[in-house]
């Protein structure tokens, strides 16, 4: 399971604050393993909360990132090129989109 996160506003007010829907600390396999849906923030915001995100994580790593910016795939793909990290997959359904990274190891 893994740490799922979700940020975003209605009617500009923010939603809920993050949810953390495991048990801490968390270990085992799912140690390394961060959801964030982002979906309903537009450009920048995404990338910049999912880089706030992968600095708190270990090397190795992986975060998987939900949003529907239409920008996200490209955003993405670039964050990881100049930060190292690899993007392991980018699936487009239904104008949404999801990112697994891979933190870079060094």
């Amino acid at each position: 399971m893994g740490l799922a996160i979700r940020f975003g506003w209605i009617y500009g007010a923010p939603m809920d604050d993050t949810k953390n829907t495991q048990e801490m600390p968390i270990s085992g396999a799912d140690a390394g393993l961060v959801t964030m849906d982002l979906t309903g923030l537009k450009c920048p915001l995404p990338v910049l909360k999912a880089r706030r995100q992968i600095g708190q994580m270990p090397a190795g790593g992986i975060l998987v990132v939900i949003a529907d910016d239409p920008a996200a795939p490209l955003d993405f793909d670039h964050f990881c090129q100049t930060g190292g990290h690899d993007l392991l997959e980018s699936v487009a359904k239904d104008g949404v989109f999801t990112m697994r990274i891979a933190k870079a190891l060094a």
